[in-house]
């Protein structure tokens, strides 16, 4: 009985539960501090203060206190009453042998088995709880009655004198007993409440797990992407030195040569002028003896080369900087930066060709073997069991059986095409062989402005439309992704079908009537 009793002593009289975090006001009286807050912050709207339990009243909102020592207290307590939500309360009235009781009277302050509960019944209509061994808190302090209305706007437990009179005269009031089957059915509606919440934290706890793996896998592919532009800056920069080495190589090699030629002709242009005023001075002699006594002077014809060692001093056309063995050097070396992103990246840009064999007769396939064209006219080919039959649809040559590649094609925007992959085992013959029909292949099909992706006759139309005639095609074989993109700016992705691929994968077009569709290079 005294556990009961110091618990009733230690239960706030707003909650009527154990302290939570106990405060203090002026007047002594002490509260949780979520329980007074709620109170005060209702007194606020009426324009006044007072304590909910001795109605002290208070010209400004009032300073709240910790009770360390209280919650102390209410803290040891609990830990020595592991069972305390099971402390039984006695009948009152039996005394020779303890009876469970089954109500408490508010008014009797006594507690009844269900024998005497029925005679009490009988007697008295008096206000009956559930078992309690102390009835201090159950009544008004300050009016010593039963505690009967809680006031919705103060939120406090109220006897009638207090509904009468006082600063709760006027104020909405309901029953304590509609209050707790009130709280009874809130309860309930709480824990109805507990699973959904606890579902919403999972998810959002998994999306919170899905936030932090975007974001280092975004860090990571960050640092990847600048690990591999300073790989370009770096192999850029050898190749500027390369393609620059080059052109200082060849021009210091004609440079060179020009310079050597220039030098010769100089020596030459010496001796010729040497001659020259030889001669001049032999043109003034009068003396023909003297001239036929000269040995120095050499006569030749006009415009001889004997002096310029047969070159004329004219520079050799081939002699120019070979802009072709530069440009060959920078293609190679940009090539090979190319191979290394790629490389870097793991995506492989496969060389695709199309399969004239596999061609339907009203599809025109280019020289190069790049290109599709939708033919009015037949095309006069053998009959072959690997051609297509109904549909103007060819296959690729090259099989793609694993790893992760990209290509890209054209189309040009007139009529239909379809774009996507197949397997070799697709049907050639019936309205299975189409593209769109069968679970073999997956596609992509374009027409006027509108987008549809198709796999086993399921079409799904996109949403958005077509922009740019340039598309980009992803395939992660092992990943069994194909991924779908258009090639604007800023590129677009369309849609990516996931399947586990279990055969090798041959490109495949559809072309329908005025289109066309090329592999990019």
């Amino acid at each position: 009985m005294a556990s009961a009793e110091l618990r009733d002593e230690l239960n706030c009289s707003i909650c009527l539960s154990l302290y939570t975090d106990p405060v203090s006001l002026r007047c002594g009286h002490n509260f949780c501090c979520s329980c007074i807050v709620s109170v005060l912050d209702a007194q606020e709207a009426a324009g006044g203060y007072s304590c909910p339990d001795c109605r002290a009243e208070y010209p400004v909102r009032p300073a709240l206190e910790k009770n360390r020592k209280l919650r102390n207290i209410v803290e040891f307590f609990s830990s020595t009453q592991p069972d305390m939500e099971e402390t039984r309360i006695f009948c009152t009235y039996c005394t020779k042998s303890p009876v469970p009781a089954v109500k408490s009277c508010l008014q009797c302050e006594t507690s009844l088995c269900d024998d005497h509960l029925t005679v009490h019944n009988k007697a008295l209509d008096h206000i009956l709880v559930e078992p309690t061994g102390s009835f201090n808190n159950k009544k008004c302090s300050l009016h010593k009655k039963v505690l009967e209305y809680y006031c919705l706007q103060d939120r406090a437990y109220l006897c009638v004198s207090c509904c009468l009179v006082g600063k709760h005269r006027g104020h909405q009031v309901e029953l304590l007993d509609e209050a707790f089957e009130k709280k009874r059915k809130l309860r309930k509606y709480l824990d109805d409440l507990n699973p959904q919440r606890a579902e919403i934290q999972t998810r959002v706890q998994n999306l919170q797990d899905h936030k932090k793996k975007i974001q280092e896998k975004a860090s990571d592919k960050r640092k990847n992407i600048s690990k591999i532009f300073m790989d370009i800056k770096k192999q850029l920069e050898i190749t500027e030195k390369k393609a620059l080495s080059e052109v200082s190589r060849q021009e210091e090699k004609i440079v060179s040569q020009i310079s050597h030629l220039i030098k010769k002709l100089e020596i030459q242009e010496d001796e010729l002028s040497r001659k020259m005023r030889h001669v001049e001075e032999m043109c003034r002699v009068t003396d023909p003896i003297r001239l036929l006594q000269e040995t120095d002077i050499t006569v030749c014809s006009h415009g001889g080369n004997e002096d310029t060692g047969g070159d004329g001093g004219d520079v050799s056309s081939e002699e120019d900087l070979d802009e072709v063995l530069i440009s060959l050097t920078l293609h190679r070396s940009m090539r090979d930066i190319v191979t290394n992103v790629s490389l870097e990246l793991g995506v492989h840009v496969p060389d695709i060709l199309l399969d004239v064999d596999t061609a339907n007769e009203y599809v025109k396939v280019s020289e190069d073997l790049k290109t599709a064209t939708y033919s009015v006219k037949e095309q006069e080919r053998p009959k072959l069991s690997e051609r297509f039959l109904i549909f103007n649809q060819v296959l690729s040559r090259c099989v793609l059986s694993s790893g992760r590649h990209y290509w890209e094609v054209e189309w040009d925007q007139i009529g239909g095409c379809g774009i996507g992959l197949s397997y070799p085992s697709i049907e050639k013959r019936g309205r299975q062989s189409g593209i769109i029909y069968n679970d073999k292949s997956w596609c992509l099909y374009m027409y006027g402005g509108v987008y549809e992706v198709w796999h086993n006759s399921v079409k799904l139309t996109l949403s958005v439309k077509p922009t740019c005639p340039t598309l980009g095609v992803f395939l992660d074989h092992e990943a069994g992704r194909l991924s779908f993109y258009e090639l604007c700016d800023p590129i677009r992705h369309l849609h990516t079908f996931t399947a586990s691929f279990s055969e090798p994968l041959h490109v495949v077009f559809w072309v329908d009537v005025g289109a066309s569709v090329t592999i990019r290079s």
